[in-house]
């Protein structure tokens, strides 16, 4: 609370104060005064010198004999890292491979450089792609407490594909299961059921929704003794790939 305090009042009574005419400054770090004075700068001159004779404009330090590489006046910066331009590939162009990646802001990764009252500006873009593409993969757990929820997505494939169709005709749908651990002490199959597996990739990404009702309804659930526990494995995996 009393770091807080003192800080507070450090801003009140020096926001307008040019850095060589605080006094009594000597005890606090130089990095401290960078950042409540942004239009200061710091000078290594001689030894023995108090933090406040250090401190002064830029212009003032150079002329009292501050050597250029000797002074610590840091600015703010600006540095676009990641600026692909917004998307403007008609919707049927879109469709092919090559003109899937949609960029719909620009710029997509900025670095800043920021100093306390120097502010940083740039420009951004957005243009909304009308008929937005959508990738819908169904990452789903199939031990034996799922059962009901299996048989949802058996009969939601179909229909979902029908109402996705009145938002976007760029759709797909994709679907891979698992269980858990296939190592002993995790894995069992006293009733007849599918034995346990850690990452089945059961249908790629595909506009298809017959397929994905046919290959999702022969799915049938399976029996581990504990929790599953490659849930977590199985969500990299279908993050990582580059083709699902």
């Amino acid at each position: 609370f009393s770091t807080s305090y003192v800080v507070v009042c450090m801003l009140c009574c020096i926001k307008h104060k040019p850095c060589k005419q605080i006094l009594n400054m000597e005890h606090h770090m130089c990095s401290i005064l960078m950042m409540l004075l942004k239009d200061d700068g710091l000078c290594f001159l001689k030894v023995g010198q108090h933090i406040w004779e250090r401190c002064d404009t830029a212009g003032a330090l150079l002329k009292r004999g501050c050597p250029f590489d000797h002074l610590e006046d840091p600015r703010g910066s600006t540095v676009l890292l990641k600026n692909r331009k917004i998307t403007f590939h008609p919707k049927e162009q879109r469709h092919k491979r090559l003109h899937r990646v949609v960029t719909q802001l620009q710029p997509q990764t900025v670095l800043l450089h920021l100093r306390p009252g120097e502010p940083q500006s740039f420009e951004v873009k957005f243009k909304q792609v009308k008929d937005y593409l959508i990738d819908l993969y169904y990452l789903m757990d199939l031990s034996f407490s799922m059962e009901d929820d299996l048989m949802n997505v058996k009969k939601l494939g179909a229909d979902l594909m029908k109402e996705m169709k009145n938002i976007t005709s760029d759709f797909r749908l994709g679907f891979v299961a698992f269980v858990g651990k296939t190592v002993i002490l995790y894995i069992n199959t006293p009733w007849p059921c599918t034995p346990p597996f850690t990452y089945h990739n059961i249908l790629s990404l595909t506009t298809n929704g017959s397929l994905f009702t046919e290959l999702v309804g022969g799915q049938r659930i399976s029996s581990n003794l504990d929790s599953p526990e490659v849930g977590l494995n199985d969500l990299m995996q279908a993050t990582m790939c580059e083709v699902m």
